[in-house]
């Protein structure tokens, strides 16, 4: 595949005259695992689907299955719905661009898995215009990247977190998440969980972006390489997350470093009270620690 710097706009994008959106018609901004879920998922709802990669022969590739033509300066004005599903700079990048031409009423939704830094760039960004930004993350994916390993049910039952604009009136607001409900049906989330963008990053980095930061530490033991025939649901489980994008998850990482920082506090600190007790020998200790863990499992699962 050819990489392309081409974001599909010119530097600057002039309003067409009389521009309005046709109902239904959804733009999607980049083509990897979430992007492409998205576009094979509201394709099959019978939403009209266009959208813009990186690489061409990407949406070359997806106009066979779930792309009905190019999200580009001409397309742009007529979607109700713009979905950013590039790395999180370079949805900032794409959006700045194409915000002089996105037609009012419009909403345009993000779904990075970072919300502080990418929310605060697009709210700046939407000021001023008739469209509205709402930060989002579904909170599903796998281990695996890219269009070829894209599912239409990919989102089925799964939470979709969303941060709206905080100087927004209820009115608007209600207005807002309910044709985003509408659009975005097809997907099947199981629910939408309203957050800000502080919070959103204090819990993931929890739920998500330490399991990935464990999971991939932890094959690096040497003894990784001589699991097989000695390892069952556990080894699976724990390594799961351990195959990832390393240039996306930088990003995440880095930009959310403070509160994963401090959860990889907590999880050091921890793992060296199991270590003491092992290396002393401490039957009783160490016996308080596990049951303190199942303690704590049994309590949050029953919650």
């Amino acid at each position: 595949m050819t990489a392309t710097g081409n974001s599909g706009l010119d530097k600057h994008p002039s309003i067409p005259q009389g521009a309005t959106f046709v109902p239904g018609r959804i733009g999607i901004m980049g083509l990897g695992l979430i992007g492409g879920s998205f576009a094979k998922a509201l394709h099959e709802g019978g939403a009209e689907v266009l959208a813009w990669n990186r690489t061409q022969s990407t949406v070359t590739l997806a106009k066979i299955e779930c792309v009905d033509a190019d999200l580009d300066e001409e397309s742009i004005p007529t979607c109700e719905l713009i979905v950013l599903a590039g790395y999180p700079q370079s949805c900032v990048d794409w959006l700045r661009k194409a915000a002089p031409i996105i037609s009012p009423g419009a909403i345009v939704i993000d779904v990075a898995g970072v919300k502080r830094s990418i929310c605060k760039e697009c709210f700046a960004i939407a000021e001023g215009y008739e469209w509205t930004f709402v930060g989002c993350h579904p909170m599903a994916g796998t281990h695996n990247s890219g269009f070829a390993y894209t599912r239409a049910d990919m989102f089925r039952g799964a939470p979709l977190v969303v941060v709206p604009p905080a100087n927004m009136d209820d009115f608007d607001r209600l207005d807002v998440l309910e044709r985003l409900t509408h659009l975005l049906a097809p997907c099947g989330f199981g629910q939408y969980t309203l957050s800000t963008a502080e919070h959103h990053d204090e819990v993931i980095a929890f739920t998500s972006q330490l399991a990935h930061v464990v999971s991939n530490a932890y094959v690096k033991s040497p003894s990784a390489r001589v699991h097989t025939g000695f390892s069952a649901g556990s080894y699976k489980d724990l390594t799961r997350v351990a195959q990832l994008n390393a240039r996306m998850w930088t990003e995440l990482f880095l930009e959310n470093g403070d509160y994963l920082a401090k959860e990889l506090d907590v999880l050091i600190r921890h793992l060296k009270e199991y270590q003491d007790a092992i290396v002393c020998n401490d039957a009783e200790r160490l016996e308080a620690l596990l049951a303190d863990g199942d303690r704590r499992k049994r309590e949050i699962d029953n919650a």
